[in-house]
């Protein structure tokens, strides 16, 4: 039996081991109102789906290595991807809706709440779509699912270390959370396209784009910590949107 063609399996397994295991976590937030153990769950659920992330680049990477990519890998990838950068966004969004209801209004704590799984439809047709798009081969059309988890699983931390009262009456608020969960189920799917991070000529030329992208990145993150990862998400977004116009001139 050959171990090589298994191992890029593996390796999404794992990833999606990860999700499973942040899924528990964002589970166990809802179940108490001790503030350090919300926040410490959540950061769990953060670094579980950071963890698959990891994962989830090291497949295709192993796969292609020991050129043993396969169809059976691709579909593994997307159904990983689903529970780690799908179905775990959805439910922070949903956890978020919940705890910023009034347990008195029996419709914004026990209905709206289900509207942050938009996160997750938005998610599953966009995994389901890459997979058919032969467009996606050395960049992006739409927001990667793994990026959009960052940027979901972000806001709760943001909530938790921000000690400004603007970011807390914004990140409560239901119409703002839901324009963010309509939002980010649309830039999955928008027909914008945004640059790979993939260095194929070592040359700072070739490179320029992704280079300035990580330096502001670094540089937000050592400022800012968990603060800066919606802002990279969304600088990400916003350095294509600006490179894509000077293409086109």
């Amino acid at each position: 039996m050959n171990i090589k063609k298994h191992i890029p399996n593996l390796i999404t397994l794992i990833n999606l081991f990860c999700g499973c295991v942040a899924v528990v976590f964002v589970s166990k937030s809802i179940q108490t109102q001790i503030q350090t153990e919300v926040l410490y769950y959540y950061l769990m659920a953060f670094y579980m789906v950071c963890l698959g992330i990891f994962f989830d680049f090291f497949d295709g990477f192993f796969a292609r290595l020991f050129k043993v990519s396969s169809p059976l890998g691709l579909q593994l990838d997307s159904l990983a991807d689903m529970v780690t950068s799908g179905v775990v966004p959805g439910y922070i969004m949903y956890t978020m809706f919940l705890k910023s209801a009034n347990p008195n209004d029996l419709m914004a704590s026990s209905i709206i709440p289900f509207l942050g799984f938009i996160v997750t439809l938005g998610s599953c047709y966009r995994l389901a779509n890459f997979n058919i798009d032969t467009r996606q081969t050395d960049s992006f059309i739409g927001l990667p699912t793994p990026a959009n988890a960052l940027f979901i699983l972000s806001l709760p931390l943001v909530l938790q270390f921000s000690d400004s009262l603007v970011i807390f009456e914004i990140l409560s608020n239901h119409w703002v959370l839901l324009g963010i969960t309509v939002c980010s189920a649309y830039i999955l799917n928008a027909e914008i396209p945004l640059f790979a991070l993939k260095i194929k000529k070592f040359t700072v030329k070739d490179n320029v784009l992704q280079i300035v992208f990580l330096l502001v990145s670094l540089l937000l993150l050592i400022t800012l910590q968990y603060i800066a990862i919606p802002l990279i998400i969304i600088f990400y977004v916003l350095l294509s949107v600006v490179n894509n116009i000077f293409l086109k001139k």
